[in-house]
């Protein structure tokens, strides 16, 4: 990737640092947050560094190790009791104005597909709309949790949305890469995604993303569920 502008990569640091940021603000400064995360970001980082994943031979292709860890500890934290105590005390809120990081993560897709290093397909020119949820999260964010106009249902919906735009690119860019299950962009010699700092969004933005989604749906069917009303002279006795 020495032929890319170092501006690409440089906007690709500032916004995962940026996602990393709010997601430690989302968990009231835990330090448990900022450990793990830095923790994933510099072996990754490190990892890539040798080349490991532009290794692409294997099946399963080394690229799912960026993927599959952070999506099963996710899981996992989802399935146990304390993980789920965890969750909830998540602010919705943050996590919702996460989101804005979609924008300049679609302008670096943007700028990668330019410079030949990623198939048109996976940008906002192709079948990627997930900037899309980015440009919406500030005003679900404002209208939603600000000024409380939007109703719990109207933002279960919208992260519904925008959870199936982002399993659409997932899926794009997993199926665009050089493996062996490759049905896109055959004539694409070089995969960003498999270099130093690109690694970071499928190794960590994506799979933030997904938390502040799942974390938001969550947390809103909670507040939305009907309150059983007590019967006084039932309970009299």
């Amino acid at each position: 990737m020495e032929h890319l502008p170092h501006y690409i990569g440089i906007v690709f640091i500032i916004t995962t640092i940026i996602t990393f940021w709010l997601l430690y603000r989302a968990a009231h400064y835990s330090k448990i947050v900022i450990v793990i995360s830095l923790l994933w970001l510099t072996a990754q980082a490190a990892i890539s560094l040798t080349g490991f994943y532009t290794v692409t031979t294997g099946v399963p292709p080394r690229f799912m190790l960026l993927l599959m860890p952070p999506t099963i500890f996710i899981v996992l934290v989802f399935l146990i009791k304390r993980g789920r105590v965890a969750i909830d005390s998540f602010d919705a809120k943050t996590l919702t104005l996460l989101h804005i990081v979609r924008i300049p993560v679609e302008l670096t897709l943007f700028g990668l597909y330019l410079h030949k290093v990623i198939p048109e397909v996976m940008t906002f020119e192709g079948r990627n709309f997930d900037i899309l949820c980015g440009l919406s999260a500030p005003f679900v964010y404002y209208f939603g949790y600000i000024k409380n106009i939007l109703s719990p249902k109207i933002l279960i919906a919208w992260n519904v949305i925008c959870l199936l735009l982002l399993a659409n690119i997932v899926v794009t860019a997993v199926l665009s890469g050089p493996f062996a299950f490759q049905k896109f962009a055959f004539n694409q010699s070089d995969f960003a995604l498999l270099y130093f700092p690109f690694i970071w969004l499928p190794g960590y933005v994506v799979p933030i993303v997904l938390f502040a989604h799942l974390t938001a749906i969550r947390q809103l069917m909670k507040s939305n569920k009907p309150v059983l009303a007590i019967d006084p002279q039932r309970n009299a006795y």
